[in-house]
């Protein structure tokens, strides 16, 4: 079945939409193919005080940030203020965390994280301990990634401190299973793998709403991507492995997702992500009877022209799959006399 949506239109720029009790749908620009992200506002309280709790803060562009300014104005007039008490951020990537730390200088409120997504950040901002446009070449390289178009690639250095110009210096850390109270309404942290190193979901059962972040998502497919500094990952494995996770969960959940629209249909989603990954893995494996590089199978994985952002993301998401082919062993990873890593079909 497909995905149930009981909000057809999202909210404009610098507006929101109550989409259940106290909870509000905020939807910022992206300077990319994909060119939203949904963020979420909670009504809060501390010390009898009303305020605010934000999930994720969105890409550190002027437009943007004019849209917090309008809500912010919007917000302080009216009758329960535009005092932020706590913000959220469910993982490190800049259409996340671009400006937790300009909403938290404005407003003094924490931080909350998990670990892995703090240290990421920092080590990708300040391209340290195998992170950074250097680590991601090398390893495209040695995956068969012509010189073009690594030299386009090359572009995009410095793209994660336009997105994140400032980081958050203190953060308070958030574990699986942790349950933090907002506005009054208890919300446990689910914790998944694959996306990113420890992405956090939100999940109230008493309003029977999931802030599902990128780990699911109603018309894509997220990406799961192996990067330079774990090139053994099995990150697909990982990956869904934390959305079966989420049947645990109540069938008529609505799904608050970062991109696309809220619905409903969470299981059968999630079907169908096992089945579109299942797809794909049949794709590679029958295109590795001779040996063939991750470049040489973009071609079989994405059949539009791809620009080099997109680039990015389809190596890494083509390598993850090749990986948990390997893992699961159906291919068998060579090493040619080029130094260019290949995988072969096991007979």
């Amino acid at each position: 079945m497909l995905p149930e949506y009981p909000h057809a239109t999202p909210p404009a720029a610098g507006e929101s939409i109550e989409v259940a009790p106290g909870i509000h749908w905020l939807r910022m620009p992206l300077p990319f193919a994909l060119n939203h992200i949904n963020l979420w506002l909670l009504e809060d309280e501390e010390a009898g005080r009303p305020g605010w709790t934000l999930v994720d803060t969105g890409f550190a562009l002027d437009a943007v940030k004019a849209c917090w300014e309008t809500l912010l104005a919007r917000l302080n007039a009216s009758p329960r203020g535009g005092r932020i008490l706590r913000i959220v951020v469910t993982h490190f990537h800049p259409d996340h965390l671009g400006l937790a730390a300009w909403l938290q200088e404005r407003s003094g409120a924490p931080i909350f994280m998990t670990l892995g997504e703090y240290l990421t950040a920092h080590a990708v901002w300040h391209e340290t301990g195998g992170h950074g446009i250097a680590a991601m070449l090398g390893q495209f390289r040695a995956h068969g990634l012509n010189a073009e178009r690594c030299a386009r690639l090359e572009g995009n250095r410095g793209l994660y401190k336009r997105g994140v110009p400032s980081l958050p210096t203190a953060y308070r850390r958030l574990f699986d299973g942790n349950v933090l109270t907002f506005g009054g309404r208890h919300w446990q942290v689910r914790v998944g793998f694959g996306h990113s190193p420890e992405h956090a979901a939100l999940y109230c059962a008493k309003l029977g709403l999931l802030i599902s972040g990128d780990m699911l998502l109603p018309a894509i497919s997220t990406n799961v991507s192996v990067y330079a500094v774990t090139p053994m990952a099995d990150s697909l494995a990982d990956y869904l492995a934390s959305l079966d996770r989420y049947r645990q969960l109540p069938e008529e959940t609505l799904v608050l997702p970062s991109h696309g629209l809220p619905f409903f249909g969470m299981h059968d989603r999630i079907d169908a992500l096992h089945e579109h990954h299942a797809e794909r893995l049949k794709i590679l494996e029958a295109n590795c009877e001779i040996p063939r590089s991750a470049a040489e199978l973009l071609s079989s994985l994405f059949a539009r022209e791809l620009d080099s952002h997109q680039t990015m993301f389809a190596m890494g998401e083509a390598i993850a799959h090749l990986n948990r082919l390997e893992h699961a062993g159906r291919l068998t990873r060579l090493s040619g006399d080029d130094g260019t890593i290949r995988f072969v079909a096991r007979k």
